[in-house]
């Protein structure tokens, strides 16, 4: 289970069923994301594709020595769009392929707008989702819910993509989800419908085990998306940011002007492919490995490489080295940049306490933690409202809380910094509320904190680099001891439910996952871990989103405030659909 080669061979099909000769690539907003994703624009330019165009940009040129792959979301807008292009074709001829389901009123509209007959084929490939890693796919979907309830907009996009992904994987999967959420079960359903609806899509060859597809709520683990994460990939993701695998990296101090933006996809980048799921210190030997190799073959102006900066500075100064390896000289960049972060933000010593919070069943000492963060002119508003979130979600119910004491110092900490700054921290202590209200203990469906799970933290420094040393944290997600308890056929029908009746009782070998509220990375890690040492066991996670912490606190505020096959329509034209 690929859902990256899953997309990227309906791509490649569609460019195949085009034949030879030059072609335009013609999208939406969100089939550009889908592609851009799994195909650089390199790729596709060497498959005869020239141009890429967007299907609602008004001003295009007619090129009728071109041919039209269209790649759509089958949207009325879009529809409605291919319909006026179709009328008036700037191209010689169209391949349309749909990302999901299209209705049988709407081919008959578009069949009908065919007047020149330019339209070679109309097919369903469904590809309907973003593909983040082999394992992980996200439907970039923020702001899901009103109050505890879907936006009705949101939930058949949900459900579209969600099917979109079994149809893809070929899986016809029975279904559970988090009985304390009503959101799952409505997701559920929905899916269900679908699979019912549509039962010829889904007729694939029959498993001795049945596929699962588990669907779970964000809000019954809110800790992990507030930790600071410490592999590569997902580091990426909570200090800089990672869009459809780029990284706006313009606000860099002295940033050079080829690296404003850069793109981390592990199938055009042997380094990133390898250093993925490592940690900070071993990424950062691993760059110095690879500089020092350079050195040896260059051997005249040999220079120490001991820190980050050396490993900047040597790139700037052998133009050489950057035009043969622009990509080390790009991780040396990023590298260099959440180092300086870690360093700023004093991050090592904020994830200690954090782990603390997470793991350990020390009140009084993690109290004491806190407060001297909070005290900390060097941590920053976002650090210390996480912290008091961390604190409020473990001991919301602890008879010697403090959290009155820790939000007046939140308050202390705004003071004095500017009206910015202190409105900034005034919405910090209404967001611990919020938090409380999303994660706290009267909303949970698990006992995701337990006495049991009092662990110390482990610190581990590389003396092979100065400057990179990493803390190896010891909290686990809450989804590690749902995938365990169900990979051993342990997980309570009591509190996940299948969806109709079951007789299932084998252990399930392919688990397709999904989060309502939003996936993180240090999931996927889980979910990469357990592929890698479960044999027999092929597991898929997707989320609405994928988070880091500020986007987790964007969808927790929207919560508070209550607001692989593929169809063909038919060979030939127009015939009916099968």
């Amino acid at each position: 289970m690929n859902v990256n080669t899953a997309v990227k061979q309906y791509i490649s099909k569609m460019i195949e069923n085009s034949g030879p000769g030059m072609k335009v690539l013609l999208m939406d907003k969100e089939t550009t994301s889908i592609v851009s994703v799994v195909y650089t624009q390199s790729e596709i330019l060497q498959r005869e594709v020239y141009l890429f165009e967007r299907i609602d940009s008004q001003n295009r040129d007619t090129m009728k020595h071109l041919k039209a792959i269209c790649f759509l979301r089958p949207t009325k807008e879009n529809v409605e769009n291919l319909i006026q292009e179709l009328r008036r074709p700037k191209y010689s001829v169209y391949f349309i392929y749909f990302s999901n389901v299209i209705s049988k009123s709407e081919v008959k509209a578009l069949a009908e707008a065919d007047e020149q007959e330019v339209v070679a084929e109309v097919q369903e490939f469904y590809g309907d989702f973003i593909a983040v890693n082999p394992h992980l796919f996200s439907l970039n979907l923020t702001g899901v819910t009103r109050g505890r309830s879907w936006e009705p907009t949101l939930l058949q996009r949900s459900t579209q993509g969600l099917t979109s992904v079994l149809l893809a994987l070929k899986k016809c999967p029975m279904i559970r989800y988090q009985l304390s959420s009503d959101m799952a079960k409505r997701l559920a359903e929905s899916v269900k419908q679908i699979i019912t609806k549509e039962y010829e899509l889904f007729e694939f060859r029959k498993t001795e085990v049945p596929p699962l597809l588990l669907i779970v709520d964000r809000s019954d683990d809110a800790i992990t998306p507030l930790l600071n994460q410490w592999t590569y990939q997902a580091m990426v993701h909570e200090l800089l940011g990672l869009n459809n695998n780029r990284i706006d990296l313009s606000r860099v101090p002295g940033i050079s002007k080829d690296l404003r933006e850069v793109v981390l996809s592990a199938d055009n980048d042997e380094f990133y492919a390898k250093n993925l799921y490592l940690n900070f210190g071993e990424i950062g030997t691993n760059i110095k490995n690879l500089m020092e190799d350079f050195q040896k073959k260059k051997p005249k102006g040999q220079q120490k490489l001991e820190s980050i900066s050396d490993m900047k500075a040597f790139v700037d100064n052998y133009p050489q080295f950057k035009k043969m390896s622009g990509t080390v000289s790009k991780h040396v960049t990023v590298v260099g940049e959440l180092s300086r972060l870690v360093s700023d933000r004093l991050l090592m010593e904020v994830s200690e306490v954090e782990q603390e919070l997470a793991c350990q069943n020390d009140h009084s000492n993690a109290h004491q933690s806190v407060r001297r963060m909070l005290q900390n002119p060097r941590v920053n508003e976002l650090d210390a409202v996480r912290l008091v979130m961390l604190y409020a979600l473990r001991y919301e119910k602890h008879s010697c809380s403090s959290l009155p004491g820790l939000l007046e110092d939140l308050s202390r900490k705004g003071r004095g910094g500017g009206s910015e700054r202190h409105c900034r921290v005034g919405r910090g202590r209404r967001m611990v509320q919020s938090m409380v209200e999303y994660g706290g203990k009267r909303v949970r469906g698990s006992d995701l904190i337990s006495p049991t799970d009092a662990v110390a933290i482990t610190k581990q420094f590389f003396k092979g680099l100065k400057g990179v040393e990493n803390v190896y944290t010891q909290h686990q997600p809450l989804l590690q001891e749902t995938l365990d308890q169900l990979i051993k056929g342990r997980l309570k029908d009591s509190q996940f439910p299948y969806l109709g009746p079951s007789t299932l009782r084998d252990r399930p070998q392919d688990i397709i996952v999904f989060i309502i509220g939003g996936a993180t990375y240090e999931e996927a890690l889980t979910v990469y871990n357990l592929n890698q040492n479960t044999p027999g066991v092929r597991i898929v996670l997707g989320g609405t989103t994928v988070h880091n912490t500020k986007s987790f606190l964007e969808e927790v505020a929207a919560v508070s405030s209550g607001h692989g096959g593929e169809r063909s329509l038919g060979a030939g034209r127009y015939p009916s659909r099968r």
